[in-house]
């Protein structure tokens, strides 16, 4: 193992080395931050989704369907 800090440990330090206050905004800028990047990409699953229906890609069916489909 290398004397090296890693990034995360470096961030994580500097987080540390806040007052509690600063590292509460820390966390709530973090938190929301991942949020919009789990909304953008549910909104780009969705678009997707949208134009594979449109295209008509997709299928319909039941989960006895589905697993007989697999088996195939």
């Amino acid at each position: 193992m290398t004397n090296q800090t890693s990034a995360f440990q470096q961030a994580i330090d500097a987080v540390e080395a806040l007052p509690p206050e600063d590292q509460e905004m820390v966390l709530d800028v973090l938190h929301k931050r991942l949020a919009y990047r789990r909304q953008k990409a549910l909104i780009q699953e969705v678009a997707e989704a949208r134009q594979e229906y449109a295209q008509g890609n997709v299928q319909f069916g039941t989960v006895a369907d589905f697993l007989a489909e697999l088996d195939n």
